[in-house]
This record gives C-alpha cells, sequence and structure tokens, in this order.
C-alpha cells in the first residue's frame, strides 16, 4: 500500500474512532438527562405529598417555621467562587476519587445538577507533578453516578482534562476544583506534600510561573496548568500546553 493510501486510511479510522466517541458522550448525556428529569419528576411527586400532608394536617405552623438545614447543598452558582480549598485530604499522593461526591461539590459551593450546563462550556487541562513524577487526576470527580447528578465543574476520564459545563455565565477557580477533589492545597502545600527542606510548589499556567495560592487561579478556556511540587531539578519540562481532541 502506498503511502497516501496509508495515510488516507490512518485518518479514516482517526475520524472513525472519534465519531464514536463523540457517540458515546452523547448517550452518556442523555442518560444524566433522562435519569435527572426522572428524578426531579419523583421529587416534584414526592413534595406534594408532603404538602397535602401538612395541609391535612394542620396545626397552624407556616412553612417559614421550619427550620433551615445549614448543610444543605446549594441550588444556584456562587456569585463569587472560591479562591481557597474547603478542607481536604493532607495525605501524599495519590489522592483517588472522593466516594462522597455530593458533599465534595457542596463544600466547593457549587451544586449539583441533573444535566450538563451549555451556557458556559469549557475546558482546561491539569498536571500535577510531585517529585518528577505525574500524578493521577482521576476520573468522575464532581459526579455523582449514583443519584445520577453532576457538577458543572467534573471530569469524564484520567486525562486531566476538566470540564467546565454551567448552565450559567459564572467563574470557576482551581480551588473549587481541587475541594471536589478532596485535595487540601495553598501557597506551601498540596496535600501532604509540604514546602521546605530544599522543595517547592511551583504553578504555572500555559507555561508561564504564577505566583500565590493555585487555589485562586481562574479557569479559563483551554488553560493548561501545572502544579509542580519537589526540587529544582526534578521539575523536568513544564508543560505548555495541552493537545485538545474530540471537539473539545
Amino acid at each position: 500500500m502506498s503511502t497516501s493510501k496509508k495515510a488516507r486510511a490512518e485518518q479514516r479510522r482517526a475520524k472513525i474512532a472519534e465519531m464514536r466517541a463523540q457517540a458515546e458522550r452523547e448517550r452518556k448525556r442523555r442518560m444524566l438527562i433522562n435519569r435527572g428529569l426522572l428524578g426531579a419528576g419523583a421529587v416534584l411527586v414526592a413534595g406534594g405529598i408532603a404538602a397535602a400532608v401538612v395541609a391535612q394536617s394542620g396545626g397552624g405552623k407556616s412553612a417559614s417555621a421550619s427550620p433551615k438545614n445549614s448543610n444543605a447543598a446549594p441550588t444556584a452558582m456562587p456569585s463569587t467562587p472560591a479562591v481557597t480549598t474547603n478542607g481536604g485530604r493532607t495525605t501524599a499522593p495519590p489522592w483517588d476519587t472522593p466516594a462522597d461526591p455530593g458533599t465534595r461539590v457542596a463544600a466547593a459551593g457549587l451544586p449539583m445538577l441533573g444535566q450538563e450546563g451549555t451556557t458556559l462550556h469549557i475546558h482546561a487541562h491539569l498536571d500535577v507533578i510531585a517529585d518528577g513524577k505525574a500524578v493521577t487526576v482521576p476520573a468522575l470527580i464532581g459526579i455523582d453516578e449514583t443519584s445520577q447528578q453532576i457538577s458543572p465543574l467534573h471530569t469524564h476520564d484520567t486525562s486531566g482534562v476538566i470540564h467546565i459545563e454551567s448552565p450559567t455565565k459564572t467563574t470557576f477557580t482551581l480551588g473549587q476544583f481541587l475541594t471536589e477533589w478532596n485535595v487540601s492545597a495553598a501557597a506551601d502545600h498540596i496535600g501532604g506534600l509540604k514546602v521546605g527542606g530544599g522543595k517547592t510548589l511551583q504553578i504555572y499556567v500555559n507555561g508561564k510561573q504564577q505566583s500565590g495560592d493555585p487555589a485562586a487561579l481562574v479557569l479559563h478556556a483551554h488553560d493548561e496548568i501545572a502544579l509542580v511540587y519537589g526540587t529544582p531539578g526534578q521539575a523536568g519540562s513544564i508543560p505548555s500546553s495541552y493537545k485538545w481532541t474530540n471537539g473539545l
């Protein structure tokens, strides 16, 4: 087979693979939408039943007299995003996906949605490098498969791609994402990795070094963010961009 024919064949295979990947993402999105709508319907029915019971029982108490749950998850986007992490693990990596995604999303001040938002739809990429070794950013951060709910800030796989898919145009920060991941971070540490003894925590955005708390970084479309911990000799080559594929 000639070189040109081989190239065309490879292009066709790549196109087929991309189409399959897009179809799978659409299938998962529709599944979230359908299950989210079913869940919303169940909530409405349950709410109607509860209202009827209250009306029948009387008692003379208004709905406003009910105590508020201070731990309730947010139902709307915050007007100002968090610029620090809220709690989080202070252990050495690896840091797996939290077992309680809804709790961590609430800690980040974000709501859980029945489907991915479409008003703001961008992506950023995160690399975490500790002592010269890549730390995996796990899949399903911000996604509760049991309840079929999803945060506007989430991951689908272990590529390090952060999906920002919000029903409103608002600002998101790395601190919110790290809180969802349940990893504590500040200028002097990430997780249990602390600055000192010749080791530093360096922050890069698109190859340019930044200063301050990494949690305060605002996420922009196609940002390449690198958090690099260790000695200067362990840093290696700092990524300045990410190869975006599949229409991201």
